[in-house]
């Protein structure tokens, strides 16, 4: 049954608004938020932690009968939506309980990655490619409407995996999984003489690169062939090379 909110004060559209701007608020109420009707039909389809639909009037999306559905006009939809353009629909979904980092060859450790834009594209590239990812230290929230978009709903089809080094590294060397580091240094191996699918894979910040902590405990240093005269690449660019990579035999 439909339930109808016209005020921009009532308490859930209040929430919503919190649940946007926090981690903090998304992790005390176990909730958080994304936005649009395709993100919902992933969710629907993937999700078994869908709470609330909020719609505009005239918006029309399939919703489970054991799923709130809220109507509000579309002046409070725009007061509430963190898109420029609403499309028309907001949706809560409950946070999933926290997953233990299992060590598995072939797998994406993400340090620092915190743009929610390249964070969101790693998750989705990994999942097309059947690849685990870990988030460590200094990653943006996985379920920021930000990097929920970007990633095109992967979030709702494969949980991340939130850890921390001191746990990843002693779990992969108890399971005789070595550990790569993208890096520019003399030391560095081209990526395309390593064997990738029996290694983790660490990816750095968009900033510093890869933590020293980890750079000086890492088992090999690997690097990206490209012109001399470029610097670098973009976080999501790198790990999208290495995800490739790592499905490929040398």
């Amino acid at each position: 049954m439909e339930q109808v909110i016209t005020s921009r004060k009532n308490p859930l559209l209040q929430q919503v608004r919190k649940l946007l701007s926090s981690r903090k608020a998304r992790e005390e109420a176990g909730l958080f938020v994304s936005d649009g009707t395709k993100l919902l039909a992933e969710a629907v389809r993937w999700y078994p932690g869908l709470d609330t639909v909020i719609l505009s009037e005239g918006v029309q999306a399939q919703v489970p009968e054991t799923v709130r559905l809220i109507r509000v006009p579309e002046d409070v939809m725009a007061s509430i939506s963190p898109m420029e353009t609403p499309q028309g629909a907001l949706f809560l979904c409950r946070l999933p309980e926290k997953k233990e980092f299992i060590p598995r060859p072939g797998m994406l450790l993400l340090d620092g990655i915190q743009d929610p834009g390249n964070l969101g594209t790693i998750l989705r590239t990994a999942d097309a490619l059947d690849i685990p990812v870990a988030l460590l230290e200094g990653c943006a929230d996985p379920y920021s409407h930000k990097v929920v978009r970007a990633s095109m709903g992967a979030v709702f089809r494969v949980q991340p995996v939130l850890s921390t080094w001191a746990e990843v590294s002693g779990k992969c060397r108890q399971a005789g999984i070595p550990v790569g580091v993208t890096a520019l240094s003399p030391r560095a191996k081209d990526l395309r003489q390593a064997d990738l699918r029996t290694m983790a894979v660490v990816i750095g910040s968009e900033g510093r690169g890869v933590r020293q902590e980890i750079l000086d405990s890492a088992d090999a240093e690997l690097i990206i062939p490209m012109n001399p005269h470029c610097e670098s690449l973009n976080a999501a660019v790198a790990a999208t090379i290495v995800l490739w990579q790592m499905k490929q035999e040398i």
